[in-house]
């Protein structure tokens, strides 16, 4: 099992793509509470110059809560990453962590189930993005 749904997306700017993503996030009840710009970082701090990528870190705060109450060690792996990157000239990706993925591996059912949940959304999300 991948630990990411992806989608190729074409005919979007990269800030364009930027910005849809977070208002489809936004209609699911997500919230990007971080913004880490890979292409800057690393320009800045190791002079290396990097494709456009970015990592939203996204929070749906009843799944977050939901997740605590089931597992209080499920902090390890929140916010939700989303990574928005240029794959070629005028290829661009959208990735998104599956907690489906690694939620199988903790054997509890409610955060199976509530992955399940966060899964549906974040698919909604990637279906709606052209």
């Amino acid at each position: 099992m991948d630990f990411f749904i992806a989608k190729k997306v074409k005919g979007l700017s990269f800030e364009a793509l930027n910005e849809k993503v977070k208002q489809e996030l936004k209609k699911e009840g997500f919230g990007v509470i971080t913004e880490i710009d890979i292409q800057k970082t690393l320009k800045e701090k190791i002079n290396v110059d990097f494709r456009k990528y970015v990592i939203l870190g996204a929070c749906n705060p009843h799944f977050a809560h939901r997740a605590l109450m089931a597992e209080d060690k499920i902090g390890v792996l929140l916010p939700c990453n989303v990574v928005i990157q240029e794959t070629g000239e005028e290829d661009l990706e959208i990735l998104v962590f599956d907690p489906a993925s690694s939620m199988m591996e903790l054997e509890n059912p409610g955060l199976t189930e509530l992955a399940a949940d966060v899964r549906e959304k974040l698919q909604r999300v990637l279906d709606k993005l052209t």
